[in-house]
């Protein structure tokens, strides 16, 4: 009988004994559903045809997606042949089967059969650990840790581990099999990382130390004790560390980085900048560091630097080239130069900020006195999503609120309800544009469709109660609706102004004063002042009041409310 051949790309090669010859002819293994390992050499095997059944079964049902058949004829198989490839590739199958029985069944057959093979050391570890059974895995953990290179293993355990819940068994266990190796930074560090996930912070941090004196040009130590040190005692206890570690060891780029990077999220943006200067000097021609110094010029309204180092960074080839154009762009809008800007965001190719630079493109256009040239550039957008669509109706909602044109605010909103009833933003922002035409039949229907949808909305809350405090003779409703929003926002001091001019409203005049003193000394908004000014004013605190009055006239001294508010009562 001739020898079978069964050859397909993508396979690994078992060579099988012919059914009645010795020559040997290529059977194929897949290694996964999708893709394929190699395999090492191995004995002849006999191919009884209810071995090479076993073998197609696997196979096939493989295939065809049937993972938890396939899996079960590969354990037989491996049963019946006892080669350490079969038992290797069904503890896989088993895996991809989800059949963690199975695949711990298979790992230990694979695992006796090769007893100081890695592979089968490790699946076979990982699986005992995954179901719990630790001290079981342990003499297996043992072994592969001696079949490493210096402390290669002790590198794999916390990903091995990671998923098991019992954080104190595994610190236990780590620190079990570490205490055979004082010397390798590597097992100090998996103990280190081991006692953290247990919650033994002070544990972590004496074993990071000791890490770093075995090892002290190993980036990743000094990394994660900033990490610790910064849950565990604060962003000034992480920056002090960094700091100190880089004056003995200033060459440590990647430490540096985070440094820079902790500097600029604790708001710390001179310091921030000086370290990415260093940075700049000892890799020039790096562009991620030269956009960061832009950012954080920008941030702290250098905009001449800001400019040159992300036009540096765009001509250095920065990876994310759509993201410095829209920062340009951004740049550009704060100096006044609108033509610049407009350039810089209609350059933004495909990207996740295409949008963004779209919709800015926009307001750009409109505050150049375009607005027609606007509307038509946002009707030409497209955006694949509703968050998209939203983003653009609210646009052009705001090109025409700039106008002052509110019933086209109107229009326009009510023309993307009609396909999105149901988008929240854009019932809130037709509510607004609709009380600057006095429709607020409109806006209470919006404001409640609102807060039907997302009963959690304090601004919601907010919006209807203070319209009807304050243009309706509805006051008691709108208490109720104010005390809501409180409720969800106590501190808000906008929600405090609301609730304080309601009261005002009712005639509850030391009530109002206290609501609108909180509001005041949390956000001395000119609104605020104008509410509580008047509030004071009828409970008779005149000079208070004009105080309060003329000091937010000094700040604020074409507020409208402000304005009407003193021409009405100060003589």
């Amino acid at each position: 009988m001739s020898s079978i051949s069964w050859v397909k790309p993508g396979f690994v090669v078992l060579y099988a004994a012919s059914l009645s010859a010795c020559a040997q002819s290529p059977v194929i293994l897949p290694t996964s559903p999708a893709s394929a390992i190699s395999l090492p050499a191995a004995p002849r095997q006999e191919l009884t045809s209810q071995v090479l059944y076993q073998f197609l079964l696997g196979e096939i049902a493989s295939q065809r997606g049937e993972l938890r058949l396939s899996a079960e004829a590969y354990t037989d198989l491996a049963v019946r042949t006892r080669d350490a490839r079969v038992a290797k590739r069904a503890t896989e199958v088993a895996m991809f089967a989800r059949n963690p029985t199975l695949a711990l069944k298979n790992a230990r057959l694979w695992q006796s059969l090769e007893p100081a093979s890695p592979k089968a050391l490790q699946m076979l570890s990982s699986l005992l650990v995954n179901s719990g059974r630790i001290a079981e895995a342990k003499p297996y953990l043992q072994t592969w840790i001696k079949t490493g290179k210096g402390g290669e293993v002790f590198m794999q355990l916390h990903g091995l581990m990671a998923r098991q819940k019992d954080k104190q068994a595994i610190f236990d266990l780590v620190a079990d099999l570490s205490a055979a190796y004082p010397s390798v930074p590597e097992a100090r560090f998996s103990v280190a990382q081991a006692a953290w996930h247990a919650g033994k912070g002070e544990r972590a941090l004496s074993e990071l130390d000791e890490t770093m004196r075995l090892k002290p040009d190993w980036a990743s130590v000094p990394l994660f004790k900033a990490q610790v040190l910064q849950q565990m005692r604060g962003d000034d206890a992480a920056l002090t560390f960094f700091n100190d570690f880089l004056a003995t060891a200033p060459g440590e780029r990647e430490v540096r980085l985070a440094y820079a990077k902790q500097l600029a999220r604790s708001a710390r943006f001179a310091e921030s900048r000086a370290q990415f200067e260093i940075l700049v000097r000892d890799m020039p021609d790096n562009p991620e560091n030269h956009l960061a110094i832009g950012l954080i010029a920008m941030q702290t309204n250098d905009l001449d630097s800001a400019e040159a180092s992300m036009t540096k960074a765009l001509a250095l080839g920065h990876p994310d080239e759509a993201g410095v154009r829209f920062h340009l762009g951004q740049l550009a809008e704060a100096r006044g130069r609108s033509e610049q800007a407009l350039t810089w965001y209609q350059s933004v190719g495909q990207s996740r900020q295409q949008l963004d630079a779209q919709l800015r493109a926009a307001v750009v256009m409109a505050k150049l006195g375009r607005v027609p040239q606007a509307l038509e550039w946002l009707a030409g957008l497209a955006p694949s999503d509703d968050a998209g669509r939203i983003q653009v109706a609210q646009t052009e909602a705001q090109v025409l609120r700039e106008a002052r044109d509110y019933p086209g605010v109107i229009t326009a909103l009510t023309k993307a309800l009609e396909k999105m009833p149901d988008a929240a933003d854009l019932l809130y922002d037709r509510a607004m544009a609709a009380e600057k035409i006095n429709r607020l039949d409109m806006l209470e229907t919006d404001l409640r469709h609102l807060i039907k949808l997302k009963p959690e909305s304090a601004h919601a809350y907010n919006a209807l109660g203070y319209t009807l405090a304050d243009r309706t003779p509805r006051t008691k409703e709108a208490i109720e609706l104010l005390e809501k929003a409180l409720k969800l926002e106590p501190d808000d001091p906008f929600i405090q102004d609301s609730m304080g001019w309601a009261l005002f409203k009712a005639k509850r005049y030391d009530e109002a004063v206290d609501f609108l003193r909180r509001a005041h000394v949390a956000k001395p908004d000119p609104e605020i002042s104008a509410h509580l000014g008047e509030a004071l004013w009828m409970k008779g605190d005149k000079e208070e009041a004009q105080r309060i009055w003329k000091g937010s006239l000094q700040n604020h001294p074409d507020n409208e409310s402000l304005r009407e508010t003193t021409s009405r009562l100060m003589p």
